[in-house]
């Protein structure tokens, strides 16, 4: 049986993390990135500490840059000709409303919210095309869905993933591609920093990670178009 290959941008920490972890105990094998190299190699190891008999290939790449994004597409296509999973998890939260937000808080928060997924897909689709193969994970946010105080930028840049992640699962349909979009509610990562979550009223990011792995093992037949998961008391 030939092991399956899952690419994970943003994969240092958070969801990205957790998603490594996931698929690892599931027997694929990873090819991961994130802008910060130490946190990225801190990464890598935590995961063969856990799962020594995967294979994990990192490298860093600034995928806000569509040159790097691009070029991250190159480099997976030289370590496996058959991309079976693409999760594009790269994402930046910057708080602040349309009205006295800063300047730039669109455009950061756009390059990385949407283009890094954008360009990176558009780099590894034809390799996946030409094998008619492969789930793509796009990880959305309830701010795709509604607007929110505070929101801004960010919810504006998840609203065009998520129109992007529908727009590919149309396209993709008759190439045997799936397209899943993830909209996950609160979740204890870095952008929940500070918060006690001692009471467990936000989500952990193995929840998002167990949801994204269990839709990756459905039959080809099958394909879960969106993960909506929220805390159990619902978004703060």
């Amino acid at each position: 049986m030939t092991t399956k290959t899952t690419i994970i941008t943003g994969a240092s920490r958070g969801i990205g993390k957790a998603t490594a972890m996931q698929f690892a105990a599931a027997g694929y094998q990873l090819i991961i990135t994130s802008r910060n190299e130490h946190a990225l190699y801190r990464a890598t190891e935590e995961i063969l500490t856990h799962y020594p008999g995967c294979t994990v290939k990192a490298k860093p790449f600034n995928l806000a840059e569509k040159q790097q994004a691009l070029d991250f597409a190159t480099w997976v296509l030289e370590q496996t000709k058959t991309p079976d999973v693409l999760v594009n998890n790269a994402g930046l939260f910057i708080p602040g409303s349309v009205h006295d937000e800063a300047d730039n808080n669109l455009e950061e928060q756009l390059a990385v919210n949407l283009l890094s997924a954008y360009h990176t897909t558009r780099g590894l689709l034809p390799a996946m095309m030409a094998h008619k193969t492969g789930h793509i994970f796009n990880m959305c946010s309830i701010a795709s869905l509604k607007a929110y105080d505070n929101g801004g930028s960010y919810s504006i840049s998840k609203f065009a993933l998520y129109g992007f992640s529908q727009n590919l699962r149309q396209e993709m349909k008759p190439h045997g591609i799936k397209v899943t979009t993830v909209l996950p509610g609160a979740v204890f990562t870095d952008s929940w920093q500070g918060f006690d979550n001692s009471a467990k009223r936000i989500m952990e990011a193995k929840d998002i990670a167990r949801m994204i792995v269990a839709a990756a093992a459905l039959s080809p037949q099958a394909c879960v178009e969106e993960i909506v998961i929220r805390p159990q008391l619902g978004d703060l």
